[in-house]
């Protein structure tokens, strides 16, 4: 089985060496890192460190997904896996997540944080909470966080047609490979406080708001009307 990993990167200078390092792992043909606007070096640091550097200027977290993933078309994976350049996501949990998907139990694994509430911050684990509780009662679709860190055969991901360019990336993916009938696993991964710096979404308030803004957004479009407006009409969200 070919893996290739994938991760978005803006502004991580400080730790996206060590990831790119610590995620060229027997399995891993090659790590593409999308330089999402960088102000610092990152890019560089990735190249230094044995990744292929995608340049996507256009901001947003789903942007950058879809540049690494048009960079493996040409000579595509079986497998590609997501994580983030700040560290966060252990390496040690990248066997456990492409494992099932080589062995044709799964075709989509994604990686719950719920068991590393200290690495995690407050806030970001009660959205997430309320996002999924959300799909579990407006989709009837049951996971348990909404991680970065995923492992989904390539095949099944095109046929996803994902487009979410921001924020909402996540929680796409994950509706749409409920929809589709891929076989889907939650396990469970370490979350590890980030590397270097500070984190662009729940580091900081606007990036808290504006992401799960999108987050939200994104599941409204996928619920059924029924359910945000309430079988009269009346514009009330019924549980």
């Amino acid at each position: 089985m070919i893996a290739d990993v994938v991760i978005p990167v803006l502004d991580e200078e400080g730790s996206i060496g060590d990831v790119v390092r610590d995620l060229s792992q027997p399995g891993v043909r090659r790590v593409v890192v999308v330089d999402n606007g960088s102000a610092d070096r990152s890019g560089e640091r990735a190249r230094a460190a044995g990744a292929r550097v995608v340049v996507e200027p256009r901001r947003g977290y789903g942007a950058a997904c879809l540049a690494g993933i048009a960079a493996l078309e040409p000579d595509p994976p079986d497998v590609v896996v997501f994580a983030d350049g700040d560290g966060s996501d252990d390496p040690a949990d990248l066997a456990a997540l492409t494992g099932p998907i080589a062995a044709g139990r799964a075709d989509f694994v994604l990686g719950s944080r719920t068991g590393s509430a200290d690495a995690v911050p407050a806030h970001a684990a009660l959205g997430n909470r309320f996002a999924c509780a959300l799909m579990r009662v407006g989709l009837g679709i049951a996971y348990t966080d909404l991680g970065p860190y995923r492992a989904i055969r390539f095949a099944a991901l095109r046929r996803l047609g994902m487009t979410d360019r921001g924020y909402g990336w996540t929680v796409e993916m994950q509706i749409r490979a409920a929809r589709a009938g891929l076989r889907i696993l939650e396990l469970p991964v370490r979350a590890r406080p980030r590397a270097a710096g500070r984190s662009k979404v729940s580091g900081t308030v606007r990036g808290t708001i504006g992401a799960s803004a999108k987050i939200l957004w994104t599941l409204a479009k996928h619920l059924p009307p029924a359910f945000l407006t309430g079988p009269d009409g009346s514009g009330s969200i019924h549980a």
